[in-house]
């Protein structure tokens, strides 16, 4: 199997939501990103970024949200077109796994309109529910057709445990991660936003934009476990991270 990492979009922010005792005029530039795997039963991504129009018109696409989360990508930033560049189209993906349904991170779903989409039936809940849109979630980008396979627990893609979406709420009711086992590079947890930065780890501290601040702890001594275990776990929004990491046509295997 064969895992790549692509870019979904990046965003400004304030710093202060991420990092304690930051100024509050200070700002933090954040990707976004989607992963890839190549599993010989099917092309699985977890989570979607950016919608390209984000990056044309934010206001139009997110309204006042664009202006906690500001878009600072083009459209060639995103999933759809970075597909392209290993010679994939959206019909090419069987299975999308949502994390959590923040524009940000499910953006392109309706792009893959041939797709089981995979998200914890919370999370589906809490998108569905009254005043959900004041809590970032825009039916525009969530809301598909072919509607989702939901779980509420522990839910191996294949069954045979090379991907393994597992839940850790705190940031929203129904946010999950997926742990994915690779042959020769070793097991990564794709922590989404239950990890934002690798220092939210270090810390055990979950960012202010978080639902629950109990839950989002523990999630975060999860994993930290995991990481002490020798688990690789990939944020959400880590730009260090993310420059040191393969990319595109790149790959982990």
């Amino acid at each position: 199997m064969k895992m790549h990492f692509l870019e979904g979009g990046r965003l400004r922010m304030r710093r202060s939501i991420f990092v304690a005792g930051a100024a509050k005029e200070e700002t933090i530039e954040l990707p976004v990103h989607a992963t890839l795997m190549r599993h010989t039963r099917g092309n699985v991504l977890f989570d979607s970024g950016c919608n390209p129009d984000a990056a044309i018109d934010a206001q139009a696409r997110w309204g006042g949200l664009s202006k906690v989360m500001t878009p600072i990508f083009s459209p060639e930033q995103t999933v759809v077109r970075q597909l392209e560049a290993i010679a994939l189209q959206p019909d090419d993906i069987d299975v999308v796994i949502c994390s959590h349904l923040h524009p940000d991170h499910c953006g392109c779903n309706s792009y893959f309109r041939k797709a089981t989409i995979l998200c914890h039936e919370a999370e589906a809940a809490a998108a569905r529910a009254e005043g959900a849109e004041c809590l970032g979630y825009l039916p525009r980008e969530w809301d598909q057709p072919q509607g989702f396979q939901t779980f509420d627990a522990d839910h191996d893609v294949f069954g045979d445990g090379r991907i393994v979406v597992m839940p850790m709420p705190g940031h929203t009711p129904g946010m999950s991660v997926a742990r994915v086992e690779l042959e020769k590079d070793g097991a990564f947890v794709l922590a989404s936003d239950a990890a934002p930065l690798q220092a939210n780890i270090d810390t055990g501290i979950a960012p202010k934009n978080t639902w629950n601040m109990d839950l989002a702890a523990g999630s975060l001594a999860r994993l930290k476990a995991l990481r002490d275990s020798g688990d690789t776990i990939i944020s959400g929004h880590d730009n260090v991270q993310w420059q040191s990491l393969r990319k595109g046509r790149e790959f982990y295997e």
